[in-house]
């Protein structure tokens, strides 16, 4: 595997959420810098060196309401 995607989206109680597919990791951060290094985190922590992937895609999702 050469790349990861997670999809990250906003808590509901406030800061960041990321879920990888196709693997069970999930992390949460303050702010994206801190989500960021967590996610880095967490993927060297789940795959030996040799079996991680080199990329790794956000797909970021933010919910926005406009009212009329």
């Amino acid at each position: 595997m050469t790349e990861l995607f997670f999809l990250v989206e906003e808590a509901p109680e406030g800061g960041w959420t990321a879920r990888a597919l196709g693997e069970s990791i999930f992390t949460e951060g303050e702010n994206l810098d801190d989500l960021k290094a967590s996610i880095k985190e967490a993927v060297e922590l789940h795959f030996d060196e040799a079996d991680r992937p080199r990329i790794l895609r956000l797909h970021i999702v933010k919910n926005e309401l406009i009212t009329l």
